[in-house]
């Protein structure tokens, strides 16, 4: 026989052989593990892997050593102190997590049905919707750069992300769940048992726990980074990066006048405070009593955490209850006069940097042609085609 024909039949055979083997190997595990791809082993872009397989965030701000306590500080200032040091593993389940509906009672909301990737991980709606259709009181945040803030809500009651996740989790009107529903879901489904096992490798038990699931989330929601804006690279020294009238929006928004920088302190764009604004409520709604509630504070009543400005041109409608549908009309609230929008026979302590700039039209749009210049989702993640729970992540508001 021909030895190039005896070769041939030998590669075959081995070809066969090995492909027989493989589908053998997959029939040992639970086959459904396999629909999902392994943990990534690689931290996200903005983080770098250490020796102990933390991701570890990485930007130019690092090199800045003068942190914005006070005032409205230069363009090279640090950041806050960052949430940070989880494994690529952890962040990457907590990527499936988060855009994963079996974290709700029935299967049908997850957390990416109010934070939206394409939507600046907000929804685009005045107030959410949550479980059965059911309207929420309040618009859905942001999350880029969560890993920053100290303050979650807009009345500020949570102090962590695990602290504020347990929220939409396991309320009735949001995701409805209850923990021991949550722990046994994730416990039947054989795909999660196998990526949490990758995730935290030290524990103990091949159980899944509530505490793995909030570490899972937080990391993946710490990995959210947006710092590379038009804005960011003209304060890292490239002046080109802004063009005339944004640079004047930057020096309106940073004036003594409009103190726009008091609150939205660079370059974080937050205080991470409580402010009292009178902002009208939509409708004819009563006042939304806001912090005074958490805080048991009369003088806080009608206060809502300082927003970050981070990627404010994806996220409207804007302010707690989405009164305003553009940031035209945003920045007019702000020079039409101190608490002109207070309810009737409602005594509030507005926020005393809210007064009567009275900047003009061309002020105003200079204002906004910056705002537009915080726009940064370089490190967009990517969102999973398919799921461990085998279940579709299309379920986000519209």
């Amino acid at each position: 026989m021909d030895i190039k024909k005896i070769v041939l039949r030998g590669v075959i055979f081995m070809t066969f052989v090995c492909t027989l083997w493989g589908l053998v190997s997959l029939g040992i595990k639970d086959s459904a593990y396999y629909k999902v791809p392994q943990l990534n082993c690689d931290c996200p872009p903005g983080f770098k892997l250490n020796e102990n397989n933390e991701c570890i965030a990485q930007n130019l701000y690092m090199a800045y050593t003068t942190e914005n306590d006070h005032g409205v500080g230069g363009l090279k200032t640090a950041l806050p102190k960052v949430r940070d040091g989880f494994s690529p593993q952890q962040i990457d389940l907590g990527r499936y997590l988060f855009f994963d509906p079996a974290l709700s009672k029935d299967g049908t909301i997850s957390c990416a049905t109010c934070h939206d990737p394409e939507k600046g991980f907000s929804d685009g709606l005045a107030a959410s919707v949550g479980m059965n259709g059911y309207q929420l009181t309040r618009s859905a945040p942001s999350l880029w750069n969560v890993a920053y803030l100290k303050l979650f809500f807009w009345d500020g009651r949570a102090k962590s992300l695990e602290e504020q996740m347990k929220g939409p989790l396991f309320s009735k009107e949001e995701m409805n769940n209850t923990p021991d529903n949550l722990l046994n879901t994730l416990n039947n489904i054989d795909n999660y048992k196998v990526l949490f096992e990758e995730a935290f490798p030290n524990r103990n038990n091949n159980t899944i726990t509530l505490e793995e699931i909030y570490t899972a989330i937080t990391a993946f929601e710490s990995s959210l980074i947006s710092l590379n804006s038009r804005y960011d690279q003209y304060a890292h020294g490239y002046h080109k990066a802004l063009n005339e009238k944004e640079i004047e929006g930057l020096n309106v928004f940073r004036s003594f006048v409009a103190r726009c920088a008091e609150c939205h302190t660079p370059p974080l764009f937050t205080n991470q405070q409580i402010a009292v604004l009178g902002v009208p409520e939509p409708d004819g709604k009563p006042l939304d009593p806001g912090a005074e509630i958490p805080y048991n504070d009369k003088t806080m009543r009608g206060g809502f955490k300082v927003p970050s400005l981070r990627n404010i041109e994806k996220t409207a409608p804007y302010m707690h209850a989405g009164n305003f549908n553009t940031l035209r009309e945003t920045v007019q609230f702000y020079t039409d006069g101190r608490g002109h929008a207070v309810p009737e026979n409602e005594e509030l302590r507005i926020h005393w940097h809210i007064w009567e700039p009275e900047l003009s039209d061309d002020e105003l749009d200079r204002l906004v042609d910056f705002l537009k210049t915080l726009t940064d989702e370089t490190f967009m993640p990517e969102v999973p085609t398919e799921l461990p729970s085998g279940l579709s992540n299309t379920n986000h508001n519209s």
